[in-house]
């Protein structure tokens, strides 16, 4: 079941910390997500408010935390969360009430004295919160799929309406935000012409939405159901699974490979299942002419709340310096959920670990402002994107900066971030 509402979503809260109560602010006080930082050369893990970062180092030596909190601030003060990942949920609970209560208005009274926890966020750099133990990335957008089989004059494979569709990911390469996008080398034929090697000639950005796996591990054999998947879930991010299209267009016989293997870009941090609670909408439900749900991933509570309403916008910055906001899109508009695509992964008997992520694929909405990628908004180049200064793009250029974010809202309750997720495409670099 997904986690229920408790003292740290009371939309009344307020931090001390003025920065925490802006309204554009990614981070109050009922988000309270994870990351790691980079200062003066050490990796520690933090807590992110306002403009700020809590130092759980530095919490922990001024001696402000007590029982099962401490113990979880520890391990997530640690150089990687990859132990976090695997903590008890009531001790991450814990931790979360806890610093809701230290950093709320009602303890301004020891304002001054938890200042000394507080890093700017300025002054620091995020880094990877652990390495991924593995990255599937799916094809959940009913959208995307359909509109790529009319631009293609190809019909998609029934598969994609009864099963959510995926395709295991190089977790080598997924780096944080601000990572630079290096245009890859590959293998690729312009339309009518022979097969050449070169640097890929179509980057694209695709907006996705990921999530990290928590534990314990499925074991090997193990079938896994739709409330098992949801039991897995830690927490989420953002995702842009660059994709170098001429590459994977030639080189599709079973799946993408380099044209998508040379970068994804994640957010730094892992905003929790916890605070997520408030934006659980219900599932998307299938029109007549769509296939029913199979059974293996049929779940009331699924049907019910399984679903996200988390709002995403992609930003590009052109070489030139154009600049619009290109894609408003909805998590809500999934064709599959979560954890149904976690269950279908598990269902054939692979192993579900911690540290895993996984993302949604492109998260296309029915509306034109939804389509989610440059192939899909330009209709595979035929109608080129047009800035308001008159700039055109049909693929990304070298320069080019391509930057995502996201807000969760609900009625009542106040709306939540994910930091930036953001990336500038670099000229590809000289083959030896």
């Amino acid at each position: 079941m997904p986690f229920e509402l408790n003292a740290t979503h009371d939309p009344r809260l307020r931090s001390w910390l003025a920065s925490a109560n802006a309204d554009t602010t990614d981070f109050p006080l009922q988000n309270l997500p994870f990351g790691v930082f980079e200062i003066a050369g050490e990796r520690r893990g933090g807590v992110a408010l306002g403009d700020s970062i809590i130092d759980l180092t530095r919490l922990l030596s001024s001696g402000w935390l007590e029982g099962v909190a401490t113990d979880a601030a520890r391990t997530a003060a640690e150089s990687s969360l990859a132990n976090l990942l695997i903590a008890p949920p009531e001790s991450v609970s814990a931790l979360r009430a806890a610093l809701s209560q230290l950093y709320s208005q009602a303890n301004a009274a020891h304002a001054d004295a938890l200042q000394v926890t507080l890093l700017p966020q300025s002054a620091v750099k995020m880094v990877m919160p652990l390495r991924p133990t593995a990255f599937t990335d799916f094809c959940a957008s009913a959208d995307h799929i359909r509109r790529m089989g009319e631009m293609t004059h190809k019909a998609p494979m029934p598969c994609w309406a009864t099963l959510p569709v995926a395709y295991n990911g190089r977790a080598s390469s997924v780096a944080p935000s601000g990572t630079p996008v290096i245009r890859p080398h590959g293998q690729f034929a312009p339309p009518g012409g022979a097969m050449q090697y070169g640097p890929e000639p179509m980057m694209d950005f695709e907006l996705e939405f990921g999530a990290w796996l928590g534990g314990p591990a499925t074991a090997l054999g193990e079938p896994v159901d739709v409330a098992r998947g949801e039991q897995l879930l830690f927490g989420c991010c953002l995702v842009n699974d660059w994709s170098a299209r001429g590459i994977q267009f030639y080189e599709m016989l079973l799946g993408p490979h380099l044209g998508k293997s040379f970068l994804t870009t994640i957010s730094p941090w892992i905003v929790t299942m916890e605070a997520l609670a408030p934006f659980r909408v219900a599932g998307r439900g299938r029109t007549g002419d769509e296939p029913a749900i199979p059974d293996y991933l049929t779940d009331a509570a699924d049907r019910k709340r399984g679903g996200l309403n988390v709002e995403l916008t992609v930003d590009l910055i052109t070489a030139n310096g154009a600049k619009a906001t290109i894609v408003r899109s909805n998590v809500a508009d999934l064709f599959w959920t979560l954890a149904q695509m976690l269950a279908h992964q598990g269902s054939g008997g692979a192993p579900l670990e911690p540290g895993d992520l996984v993302a949604t694929g492109t998260v296309s909405g029915p509306a034109q402002e939804a389509r989610a990628c440059l192939v899909e908004m330009t209709e595979l180049g035929a109608t080129p994107l047009i800035l308001p200064d008159g700039t055109r793009r049909v693929m990304l250029e070298d320069g080019d900066t391509v930057t995502f974010h996201a807000r969760a809202t609900a009625d009542d309750y106040v709306p939540i971030g994910f930091g930036e997720c953001s990336g500038t495409i670099m000229p590809a670099r000289q083959t030896v």
